[in-house]
C-alpha cells in the first residue's frame, strides 16, 4: 500500500499540473473560494465557522478550504506543499499570512494546539495508512472539536472490491463504499452526527461527514 501511495503521490502532482496549466490564476482562486463557501452552506446544520476559531486543513493542497477562511489561525497540512509552490503558479504560502503551512503526512502530523475544526476534504482515501491517518484525527481532536471529511464513496461493492484490488482509480490508493467509511470513523472513536450526499456520479457519491470524539 506505502507503494501505491507513493504512485498515487506523483500522479496528483501531475494532475494538478495539468488542471491549472492554462487557467487563469485570479479567476480560479476566485471561483474556489465560492465553492468553498457553497461547501460550507452544505454544513450549516452542523458546523457554523466563527472568526475565533482554531482551525486545521489536513491534506490542504494548493487551494484547500484554508483560502475561504481570511480571519482565522489555521494549520494547512500537506506532504506535497513545497512541490506545490514550486511547480504551480497558483499557489504561494506568503500569499496566506493567516496560515501555518507544514508539510507533512497526515498520519504522522503532530500538535499542542486546540483545534475548533478540523477539515480532511477529499483526501482520506489519498494517504498511505488510513487507520493511522483516522486514529491520528482523533487524537489531534478535542471533546468540543468538530471534524468535517469529504469523501468519494462507491455505489457498488463490486465495484469498491475490484478498485481495491487494482489501481483503477491510480490518484486514491483506499476505495470504500459510505458504509465502509463509516464503520471505520466509529471504529476508531468517532461519533456521526451528520452526513449529507453532496453529488451524485454512477460509480462514486461525494458525501461530507461531520463527527466528534464520542
Amino acid at each position: 500500500m506505502k507503494y501505491r501511495w507513493k504512485i498515487a503521490q506523483w500522479f496528483e502532482l501531475q494532475w494538478w499540473q495539468r488542471y491549472l496549466a492554462h487557467r487563469d490564476k485570479n479567476q480560479y482562486l476566485n471561483w474556489k473560494r465560492d465553492y468553498w463557501m457553497q461547501f460550507l452552506s452544505n454544513m450549516k446544520e452542523f458546523y457554523q465557522p466563527k472568526s475565533s476559531d482554531v482551525l486545521l486543513d489536513l491534506g490542504c493542497g494548493p487551494a484547500g478550504i484554508f483560502i475561504a477562511f481570511l480571519q482565522n489561525e489555521i494549520d494547512a497540512i500537506d506532504p506535497l506543499l513545497n512541490a506545490y509552490e514550486d511547480k504551480l503558479s497558483t499557489f504561494s504560502k506568503k500569499e496566506y499570512q493567516q496560515v501555518h503551512f507544514i508539510q507533512e503526512n497526515i498520519e504522522e502530523f503532530t500538535s499542542t494546539k486546540v483545534y475548533d475544526t478540523i477539515f480532511c476534504i477529499n483526501v482520506i482515501n489519498h494517504v498511505a495508512d488510513i487507520h493511522k491517518a483516522i486514529q491520528n484525527i482523533y487524537q489531534l481532536a478535542s471533546n468540543h472539536s468538530k471534524i468535517i471529511i469529504s469523501i468519494d464513496c462507491h455505489n457498488y461493492i463490486l465495484l469498491q472490491k475490484l478498485f481495491a484490488l487494482i489501481p483503477g482509480d491510480i490518484l486514491h490508493p483506499h476505495q470504500y463504499t459510505l458504509s465502509g467509511y463509516k464503520k471505520l470513523f466509529e471504529q476508531h472513536g468517532l461519533k456521526i452526527s451528520f452526513e449529507k450526499k453532496l453529488k451524485s456520479e454512477t460509480i462514486f457519491d461525494y458525501w461530507v461527514i461531520g463527527m466528534q470524539k464520542k
